[in-house]
């Protein structure tokens, strides 16, 4: 189940929180919710709702074991190596085999393993929770329902961000109902439905006619489409997501962190990474960039920490030489950033450019099935002048009026307009009793553009089968 389909929009949303407002206390809505989440989960994947428990139960007792026992080192040794064997089995084992017959020329039979959905996510947030035992940074939660809760809590499941346990610790515990945070709640999730259904299929319908099409018919018209439309829809698609699961955190009392801060404004690949989901770039800083080094250990040392770090951001989004390449670019880049110092005294429209191509060139290796395919479309980017009818009859079949009007919405939504948006609200309610019609006026706005972009997704959702979630896979 996706929070962009009608049945979790008309049927297991209002369901649960209905039944949530309605119970007393606080052990009572925690059990509420670890139902509906599992029942979230055994939605698309039955099968693999006993792994996700079996991760909550290892990982709980593994806390419970290490801060009882003597060798706590090797305690949150063997949790790490089961945690990312289990990761490293189901994501990795068909791709680690099929590169050993590529390379060595042998037939070893490939393995076809069902990739479990959101496995990535929950393993990783299962990983801090032990590691920041270990460190002392949090208590070890005595509660077995609790730590599955967290894991498992289905805002976040499958698709993120990644919470880490001290971030809604207090919340498991404690939390109260406020209708302020629940209104918010609600028009943040239908904020991101929109970024969704309206902006980000629509990209994801170019982009994949032009990432499917005949090689005669990508010139340089079609490369740019398709790179530009998957830019787009990348950043939709996830962003939009990360809006849905913050708002329903907001409505059942949690406060998930942002894991988006407008990326395609930043002026340097370092600052697009640390506004790009934040909660992945930050738990690989926290548990694998710092461990290794950090920054601490001279020039060289330091770039070999970065290249691994992207490195492992890359095969984490997939088991795929597309993913690697993207994240050893991304790498490539970063480390180029600190070894010339004059980088910072180019004007910034310039740098905005520069992150602006470097971005949309690596994601379309990221989006390619084929490294070779990501390579010959970027070549098309610049050097396929071809306007033969074949090729400009592809291009004009992709620029309809519905995406030119989505695209116009997705460049103008790249910007920071949600703070700007919230600061005038801020000021409009901070003017006190004499502006209380404006306050009104605010209120009814919100309402109002909520409920259209609610009912416009849902018509959209009815009449329309394309709804990918690009997450979702990993």
């Amino acid at each position: 189940m996706v929070f962009s389909s009608l049945e979790f929009i008309c049927v297991f949303l209002p369901v649960v929180f209905l039944l949530y407002c309605i119970l007393p206390g606080i052990r009572l809505k925690n059990a509420l919710l670890i139902v509906a989440s599992l029942l979230f989960y055994a939605y698309g994947e039955p099968r693999y709702v006993l792994l996700m428990i079996f991760s909550a139960c290892f990982n709980y007792l593994s806390a419970r074991v290490m801060m009882a026992g003597r060798q706590r080192k090797w305690f949150l040794f063997a949790n790490i190596t089961v945690n990312l064997g289990l990761l490293v089995f189901f994501k990795y084992t068909a791709f680690f085999v099929s590169t050993w017959n590529q390379i060595f020329g042998m037939q070893v039979k490939v393995l076809e393993i069902e990739l479990p959905i959101g496995i990535s996510f929950f393993t990783f947030q299962a990983l801090s929770y032990v590691v920041d035992v270990y460190r002392g940074t949090v208590p070890v939660q005595k509660s077995f329902w609790k730590v599955l809760l967290y894991i498992s809590f289905f805002p976040q499941l499958i698709a993120g961000p990644i919470v880490k346990y001290q971030d809604i610790a207090q919340a498991l515990e404690e939390r109260e109902m406020d209708i302020r945070q629940i209104s918010d709640g609600m028009r943040r999730f239908i904020c991101g439905l929109g970024k969704k259904i309206l902006i980000a299929n629509t990209m994801g319908q170019a982009a994949d006619a032009v990432f499917q099409a005949d090689y005669a018919n990508i010139n340089i018209l079609a490369a740019w489409i398709g790179a530009v439309a998957y830019m787009l829809q990348i950043y939709y698609d996830f962003s939009g997501y990360s809006d849905m699961a913050i708002g329903l955190g907001k409505m059942f009392g949690f406060q998930f962190r942002e894991n988006f801060q407008y990326p395609y404004g930043a002026a340097s690949i370092k600052e697009f990474w640390r506004r790009w989901h934040i909660s992945l770039s930050t738990w690989f800083k926290e548990y694998l960039y710092i461990p290794l080094g950090g920054n601490r250990k001279g020039k060289l040392r330091t770039g070999i920490n970065k290249f691994t770090v992207f490195f492992c951001t890359g095969l984490w989004h997939g088991a795929n030489w597309t993913f690697v390449f993207w994240g050893l670019y991304h790498g490539f880049f970063s480390v180029l950033e600190d070894c010339l110092p004059f980088i910072k005294k180019i004007p910034k429209p310039l740098m905005y450019l520069y992150t602006m191509l470097v971005v949309c060139t690596g994601f379309v290796i990221f989006r390619a099935d084929t490294v070779s395919q990501g390579l010959y479309i970027i070549q098309q980017m610049f050097a396929g002048i071809s306007f033969e009818s074949h090729a400009m009859s592809f291009v004009a079949g992709q620029i309809t009026p519905w995406f030119i009007t989505m695209l116009l919405f997705g460049l103008i939504g790249m910007a920071p307009v949600r703070p700007l948006a919230e600061r005038i609200r801020e000021i409009v309610y901070d003017a006190g009793v004499q502006a209380a019609w404006s306050r009104k006026a605010v209120q009814v706005f919100l309402c109002t553009a909520s409920v259209v972009i609610l009912l416009w997704c849902m018509i959209r959702l009815s009449g329309n089968t394309y709804n990918p979630f690009i997450y979702f896979r990993f």
